[in-house]
């Protein structure tokens, strides 16, 4: 009883610690909702603020005045987001089963080789070839999918999970007449949902954020995605304001583009539903960061 103070303290001293830490993740987060919502005269004048001296819409004016070239961006960042998501979820699954199983004969070997094949890289100009002239994946959304569907970090990370799974569980069930493939489906995929969870969320991130397979490989206009279109939106408008090239009609209409603002909308437009979606996913993603720390 005498220590109860103490502890009380002490839970005190480390929760206000991760709420300090915690304030500061989200600042930078409120820092640009704030300025994307500030005028350009005022980030000019007065810099970074919190408390602005004058907001604007003008940034999401701009940023919106072609809705249906950003909803069709949208649409093709969430296609390749999804189906890319659920087949590298489901071929990085069926890939570190195999070699997570103690009596599959040629595990070390394929283990090596999918460790080894994250050390070295084919290089740019074979991988363009590859996708062009031999798969012939240009202007496809399979050319946005496809290079990231299987990465050997995510295979080596669902194996340390698949490892950690009780082998007692798959002799039962073999005993009972399952066939590898129900197993699999059946009891393996439920078991790994924390570890395919968390997987997921960090697939999904990067297909969402992806835009240079899109710059490579993309010259038709129906399959930008999202990220992609903003940038060549804002490398346009600032193209047109100051390069001597340009009409001089343009120069003069862009002269004065919030491109400070600009820039903060087209990030809140292009992240905002990640950040949504992170809150449902957040239970398993704790739990599969945590998996192996316990034993038992």
């Amino acid at each position: 009883m005498t220590h109860a103070p103490s502890g009380r303290l002490g839970n005190w001293i480390i929760n206000g610690f991760f709420a300090v830490i915690c304030l500061l993740i989200a600042l930078p987060f409120a820092l640009v909702i704030i300025i994307s919502v500030t005028s350009e005269n005022s980030l000019i004048e007065h810099g970074y603020q919190f408390l602005p001296s004058q907001l604007s819409l003008e940034a999401y004016q701009i940023v919106l005045s072609k809705p249906q070239s950003l909803l069709q961006g949208y649409g093709v960042t969430i296609a390749v987001t999804v189906i890319g998501t659920v087949v590298s979820l489901l071929l990085t699954a069926m890939t570190a089963y195999p070699i997570s199983r103690s009596d599959f004969r040629y595990n070390r070997p394929i283990t090596f080789y999918i460790f080894f094949t994250i050390l070295f890289s084919g290089g740019m100009v074979p991988f363009y070839i590859l996708m062009t002239q031999y798969l012939h994946l240009k202007n496809t959304l399979a050319a946005l999918i496809i290079p990231s569907v299987l990465s050997p970090f995510n295979v080596m990370i669902m194996k340390g999970f698949l490892d950690k799974i009780s082998k007692e569980i798959i002799e039962s069930a073999k005993v009972d007449g399952s066939s590898e493939l129900r197993i699999f489906i059946r009891i393996i995929l439920p078991l790994s949902t924390p570890a395919l969870a968390t997987l997921g969320l960090f697939i999904s991130f990067g297909y969402w954020n992806e835009w240079f397979n899109a710059l490579l490989f993309i010259d038709n206009d129906k399959y930008i995605p999202l990220q992609l279109l903003l940038v060549r939106t804002l490398a346009q408008i600032e193209f047109l304001a100051n390069s001597p090239m340009a009409e001089a009609a343009d120069r003069l209409q862009y002269a004065n583009f919030p491109s400070l603002s600009v820039r903060m909308a087209m990030a809140i437009l292009a992240g905002g539903p990640m950040l949504v979606i992170f809150p449902f996913f957040q239970k398993y993603f704790v739990k599969g960061l945590t998996v192996g720390s316990l034993k038992g």
